[in-house]
């Protein structure tokens, strides 16, 4: 629990309830009851402070996790059965326990993962989804597997938009989505097709055909006729019968809702069961919080420190959540859910028709892209109106549809109601003109004209599910028999401090007849006048959000032309919608090398434990005796000289035991770390480089206290000039003293003998590793010798050992580093993950007591870093043919304010930098930009997608300037076998020819290309684009000495076998593959096999996890061991016969006093790189792919969706295959998110200048269920030979490789711009050589909506062009 990075508002004061007014004429009974899991659960001694999550977890239930904090992400997904007031039924609410207040659950049964199912019996959801292999991490799994339980107690015929919906509120790191959704697809009773793997449909075999084990498959059995049939349960899996399901406990159906009251001095709670009971708590006490979903609320406590010592739950108050469908206007009540809401919405369409109903239409629309189905569960309209966000969806609506509000307070002679015009109700930012004493009851909901009036509402978001809006807006417009406007609203939100109506616009629209291009002309240049944003306007994206402006107008005005009967642009009047997902994998990929276990596809080892929540993370390990909760105190500047640190006021808080910093050290050296520069420091010491730098450690008895110290630790700052971003560094020379080149060839020479020398700059953004898992450490100090055991979430042991060492005075013997499993990793827990473990070692050590700690999204994301941002300016010399001649790139990427992994992230790009094309001479230099935000860090690619983006770039713009096809251009200059890199390495066992070959014909790329080039011709906002990109991604790291593994195989009595490895388990099914490697060298069974954990004092001396090279390091290592047991066995198998079992041979052995255990060991052979003189071997071997995407944008907003994606990798011989396509699925996913959605922004000015913005699933969007292809299909290299290939098994590392595919998708999107641009005659001047009118379409990554719709050139967009004026820069700083 963090100090928040905002500016914290001063709450109300803490309030001494010993004093309570004696005025409140209820009686309030003080018990909560409940029922969690089917038993009844009774609780006088409450915390008032504590969520439902909170309590879980307290408990011991543990399977709900904490990811977020703030709703966004759905680890903490449970479901909360009730009586619906509204619908008189009972609802299944899947809701994020992180934010439910306690009280929320009286008169409940709460449902967690543990309650529906176990490892010896799933239920059938827990069940499909883990042997569907819809579970990697397994962090967010529990969360997915309840939404999944939610939709199936209300609907046990889900349809497949049913499944995508129920979703909407999760997100999910690792798997790409497409399992989870193949597992559930099989809950539909009759879908419209099939598996596409099924043999039925002509594939090689479904995933549930069989049992399970190997992946996805999401078809029902097709039946010719109409007939229902029954839910498809696929062979080897537990029917799903819903009548089986828990019950609702009949005793809660008696139960009769008191009101409640408890609490302590610092804060309490009411929950009142009468409309009176609460006007009479409101009067008593008018700055009460009143609360319905807490949606809002609980993110204000956790993330801005405030204090609501009077909090009311309003949210079992039945008058508060009716409706009425009144003869001109639909009342509903102001704490009716938003799900409730919709079906509202829906049913007032029904009873009014959709001419008279259109306001609930736009409601309804609005209301299924709100947040996740768990917010809408529980968040209210009053909720989201008394709020008063200028960004809200809702508000729109209600303001342009003149929406009437009714208040009610309590007076002296009853309840006072209050009507409040919608236009009246909004007095500022967050501001409204409700009373102190009132609450928002009803709302009044006018109904639309049978003809001659139209209204809309629109949404523009950077993705289309759970995200804030950019800009929203409602439209009403209603006409005379004339034709001439005699009323009409036009109202926007996200353009001004609170929704707005466009005075200007509305009030030029009135009286003026609608269906002329003049009025249309003249609303526009109206709206220009309205919202003339200025180029650093808050929340920035001026241009994008006047063209919104501008644009969702014009949609609107060509829609009610339509509906006239006036000619009109028809094309522009639909929004984009994705069809369902569907994909196929080839199932028979590994048939020609599959052994007994080796080649299998095994679902993940721990699938099942972590479906069902048994899982064990480092924070769900119970709470040990005496323990303390950690609580960073972090920098809030940018850059800035520490004049002043006091803990004093943090110390005085009940429960706060310590303060440790720099000072806690051993000596000055201890508080360095980082090999080999150790320039960072553990405890800021004179100096802050960045904002989120670890300052000082709060210790104290809960997490709660401890972040409540830290925010009391006083800091004082002078602050100092800031570097933000790469330009800046280069204009500044603020460089790291690292320089790399690699020179091939005489670039000079090859410049002369050039037909043509072009040059250009790429550039991409960054991106946040977003494990769900945000980093923990457990730290346990033995009181012997300075022992100490440490528990940790990290993907390098080894080192946490080191540097624990390190700061303790101790010998590395004394420190035992232990992991049993990661919530993710993705490079950010290589690294970063040390300087937690080791402050909390530290204060362990202090203490003397256990100390925890596990970072909250917010702080994770200060903290620990980001994949680098990377810049690359290039010359390139090419012939008219087409074949690249010379190449020069100079690279920098932004390392952060210290070294990290920065160096050798660059080394990495630059070897990258040619990506599958031969370039006979090339000269590469690398420099790292040392700038003053968080220190950036590996992440999965390690720099290759960077190196690999900037050659795609390259090659797309020289491309176009040649006026030849970029796919034509790439064959031309692709490498063939035996030539050499510009790092002088020979490419072998070279498939990309053939594989892009393979996917050209089998994505019907040609026929497809054609299509597109017709479609682009026949629609002007609509514009479809498509791309083939290969990859080519070299495996080994590139320090030498990390280039080796150990491992332990010990053989018992029984024949079990226990291995033990260097490497950490992730959700990369490292441990599963390892298993299968032990089994097949030792011909046991699988299950006989087993891996406990990853410990410091079993292996010794481990390489991190990482490099996408643990597989081929543990694998052989393990199979090391084996071999040696197996020399050993080898007398005892001949004695014994071939039916002897394991058991068998080890009893044997035994009393023969033959050694069981073996150690193992590996080091890549033959590599070894020079830099400096270009010699020796960098990679082992290079992993290769190719693939195809296809997308439609929205040319007016910047929307987009992927039509189909077509994957090829070359893995060699898969260990597994199962793991290895969820390894592809999930890296393409996390790629995609990489070049098109995910921005990190920083602030520029104002007290939190130089802190991230993004800090957050509410503001960080990473992809979610629906941004995965609609069409998918993924496929294994098969039917070649591995000549050169010496991995264990003949297998290639898959981890990192198929991230830069989601790249595809980024080219497709250039594609399509390029036709939206040539539409209005802009295309790359061919033989140009630069320019600011060359016409050349220069994108940078990410290709968020707003860049799209901003590398558009039609009228709506270049009118609304925001230039900056002389020294004005934008809002947000995007590094």
């Amino acid at each position: 629990m963090a100090p928040s990075a905002v500016p914290v508002e001063s709450g109300a004061t803490p309030l001494n309830l010993g004093s309570l007014p004696g005025s409140l004429t209820t009686t309030f009974d003080d018990t909560l009851r409940f029922y969690l899991n089917g038993t009844r659960v009774v609780l006088d001694d409450i915390d008032p402070e504590i969520t439902l999550l909170e309590y879980l977890r307290g408990i011991g239930l543990t399977g709900t996790k904490l990811g977020c904090g703030e709703g966004g992400c759905g680890a903490c997904t449970v479901v909360v059965s009730q009586f619906n007031p509204t619908t008189n039924k009972i609802y299944h609410a899947s809701v994020n326990a992180c934010l439910a207040p306690l009280v929320s659950v009286d008169g409940k049964h709460v449902i967690t993962v543990e309650g529906i199912g176990n490892v010896k019996k799933p239920h059938p959801a827990q069940e499909r989804v883990a042997k569907g292999n819809g579970s990697q991490c397994g962090f967010c799994t529990p969360g997915i597997v309840m939404s999944l339980y939610a939709l199936l107690r209300n609907n046990d015929n889900p349809s497949e938009h049913d499944i995508e919906e129920a979703f909407d509120g999760n997100l999910c790191r690792c798997t790409g989505y497409r399992p989870i959704l193949d597992a559930a697809h099989t809950f539909i009773k009759k879908a419209p097709s099939a598996c596409g793997n099924s043999k039925a449909n002509g594939g090689s075999g479904c995933c549930m055909e069989g049992g399970g084990g190997g992946g996805g498959c999401g078809g029902a059995n097709q039946n010719g006729d109409d007939q229902p049939i029954k839910r498809f349960t696929p062979p080897g899996f537990i029917e799903y019968n819903p009548e089986t399901e828990l019950i609702f406990p009949p005793a809660l159906k008696k139960q009769e809702f008191r009101p409640l009251s408890f609490g302590n001095k610092r804060k309490r709670w009411f929950r009142p069961t009468k409309l009176e009971q609460l006007l009479e708590i409101k009067k008593v006490y008018p700055n009460a919080k009143i609360i319905g979903g807490s949606t809002e609320t609980q993110i204000e406590i956790k993330f801005k420190a405030l204090q609501y010592p009077i909090s009311v739950f309003v949210g079992d108050i039945p008058e508060l959540r009716q409706y009425f469908l009144k003869e001109n206007h639909l009342e509903v009540g102001g704490n009716i859910t938003l799900t409730d809401l919709e079906n509202v919405c829906q049913e007032a369409i029904k009873h009014y028709g959709e001419k008279r109903g259109q306001i609930f239409n736009a409601m309804y629309k609005q209301l299924k892209y709100f947040a996740g189905r768990q917010i809408r569960n529980v968040g209210t309209p009053a909720g989201n109106l008394v709020t008063a966000s200028p960004i809200s969806d809702l508000n729109p609506v209600l303001l342009a549809a003149d929406a009437v509000l009714v208040a009610k307070s309590l007076g002296e002679n009853g309840i006072v109601e209050t009507e409040i015009p919608m236009s009246q109700f909004f007095t500022g930012y967050r501001r409204t003109a409700l009373p102190q004493d009132a609450i928002l009851a009803a709302i009044r909901v006018p109904l639309t004209r049978e003809k001659n009036e139209l209204f809309r509402a629109y949404k523009q978001a950077k993705r289309k599910d759970d995200d804030i809006a950019i800009v929203t807006s409602a439209f009403r417009v209603r006409l005379n028999e004339d034709g001439i406007v005699d009323q009409c609203s036009l109202v926007y939100g996200g353009m001004a401090p609170t929704t707005v109506g466009a005075k200007t616009a509305n009030s030029y629209l009135l009286g003026k007849k609608f269906a002329e291009q003049e009025t249309l002309e003249g609303v526009m240049n109206a709206l220009e006048q309205d919202f003339n944003l200025s180029f650093s306007v808050p929340g920035g994206m001026a241009t994008y959000r006047k063209s919104l402006a501008i644009g969702l107008f014009y949609r609107f005005y060509h829609e009610f032309m339509l509906i006239l009967g006036s000619s009109a642009d028809e094309e522009v009047v639909p929004e984009l919608e994705r069809e369902i997902s569907t994909g196929q994998e080839d199932r028979e990929a590994a048939a020609a090398y599959m052994q007994e276990t080796v080649g299998k596809s095994n679902p993940h080892l721990a699938a099942l434990k972590q479906v069902t929540g048994e899982a064990q993370y480092t924070d769900d390990i119970p709470p040990l005796k005496n323990e303390l909760y950690g609580c960073l105190v972090l920098s809030t500047k940018a850059h800035a000289k520490l004049l002043s640190v006091h803990a004093s006021a943090a110390l005085d808080i009940p429960g706060v035991v310590d303060y440790i910093d720099k000072n806690d050290m051993p000596n000055a050296a201890a508080n360095h770390w980082g090999a080999p520069h150790y320039q960072e420091v553990f405890f800021a010491e004179d100096t802050v480089y960045t904002a989120g730098q670890p300052i000082g450690l709060i210790v104290a008895t809960s997490a709660a206290r401890a972040a409540e110290g830290a925010r009391a630790v006083k800091v004082e700052y002078e602050e100092l000039p800031a570097i933000y971003t790469m330009e800046e560094a280069i204009e500044k020379e603020s460089f790291f003293d690292f320089f790399r080149e690699i020179k091939k060839g005489d670039t000079q020479e090859g410049f002369k003998n050039s037909d043509y020398v072009f040059s250009g700059v790429a550039r991409m953004g960054g991106q946040e590793h977003f494990y769900l898992e945000t980093n923990a450490t457990l730290a346990i100090p033995k009181h012997e010798d300075g022992e100490m055991e440490i528990i940790s979430s990290t993907q390098n042991p080894n080192e946490a050992q080191a540097y624990a060492a390190r700061v303790l005075d101790v010998a590395a013997n004394k420190i035992v580093v232990k992991v049993k499993r990661l919530g993710g990793g993705f490079g950010g827990k290589e690294t970063r993950s040390v300087q937690l473990s080791s402050i909390i070692a530290l204060a362990a050590q202090k203490t003397g007591r256990p100390v925890r700690c596990m970072l909250t999204r917010e702080e994770d994301m200060v903290i620990s870093g980001q994949r680098h941002p990377f810049l690359g300016r290039w010359k390139m010399g090419v012939n008219k043919d087409g074949k690249i001649q010379a190449l020069e790139v100079d690279i920098f990427n932004n390392g952060g304010w210290c070294w990290d992994l920065s160096a050798a992230v660059c080394e990495r790009a630059m070897t990258h930098s040619d990506n599958c094309y031969s370039i006979p001479n090339m000269h590469v230099t690398g420099r790292i930009c040392k700038t003053n935000t968080m220190s950036n860090t590996a992440f999965r690619g390690f720099g290759g997608p960077q190196g690999m983006f900037i050659a795609e770039s390259y090659m797309n713009e020289v491309a176009d300037r040649l006026g030849m096809p970029v796919e034509r251009f790439r064959e031309i200059n692709f490498y063939k076998p035996g030539e050499r890199t510009h790092f002088n390495q020979e490419i072998q066992d070279w498939h990309v020819p053939l594989m892009w070959g393979q996917v050209m014909k089998e994505a019907e790329y040609e026929s497809r290309r054609e299509a597109i080039a017709k479609y682009n011709v026949e629609h002007k906002w609509r514009k479809r684009g498509l791309a083939i990109i290969p990859t080519k991604f070299g495996i080994s790291f590139t320090a030498l000495w990390f280039n080796q593994a150990g491992a332990l195989v010990h053989i018992y009595h029984d024949g079990s076998v226990l291995v033990a490895h260097g490497g950490t388990e992730m959700g990369q099914g490292l441990h599963t593959k390892m298993t299968q490697i032990a089994a097949q060298a030792l011909n046991v069974p699988l299950e006989n096999v087993f891996i406990s954990e990853t410990a410091t004092n079993t292996v010794a001396n481990a390489s991190a996890t990482a490099a996408s090279a643990s597989s081929d390091l543990n694998g052989y290592a393990i199979y090391n061991a084996c071999q040696q047991l197996n020399e050993r066995l080898a007398p005892y198998r001949e004695k014994l016969g071939p039916d002897a079992t394991m058991k068998d041979l080890a009893h044997a052995a035994y009393f023969d006093r033959v050694n069981l255990s073996a150690q193992g060991f590996y080091k890549t052979p033959e590599i070894g790189y020079t830099w400096g003189e270009n010699k020796g071997k960098m990679f082992f071997y290079f992993t290769q792919g190719v693939t195809a995407a296809e997308v439609e944008i929205d040319t007016l907003t910047g929307t987009w969706t992927c039509l189909r994606a077509d994957i090829k990798m070359d893995v060699g011989q898969s260990i597994n295959p199962a793991i290895d396509y969820g390894q592809i699925q999930g890296a393409f996913v996390q790629g995609l998110g990489l070049f098109t959605m995910e921005e990190s922004l920083w602030m520029r000015n104002g007290p939190m200048a130089g802190n991230l913005f993004t800090r957050g699933p509410g503001t960080y969007k990473i992809p979610g269920f629906r941004d995965i292809p609609q069409k998918w299909n993924v496929s294994l290299l098969k039917d070649v030979e591995w000549k050169e290939l010496r991995t264990i098994q003949r297998s290639r590392g898959v981890g990192e490789p198929p991230l830069f595919m989601g790249s595809a998708v980024f080219f497709a999107i250039r594609d399509a711009l390029k036709a939206a641009r040539a539409q209005y005659g802009v295309k790359a001047k061919v033989g140009a050589e630069g320019g600011e009118d060359d016409g050349l379409l220069r994108l940078e990554s990410p290709a968020t909506p707003e860049r799209i719709r901003l590398a558009c050139v039609d009228p709506i967009v270049e009118r609304a062009r925001v230039l900056p004026k002389e020294g004005e820069k934008s809002f947000f700083i995007a590094i």
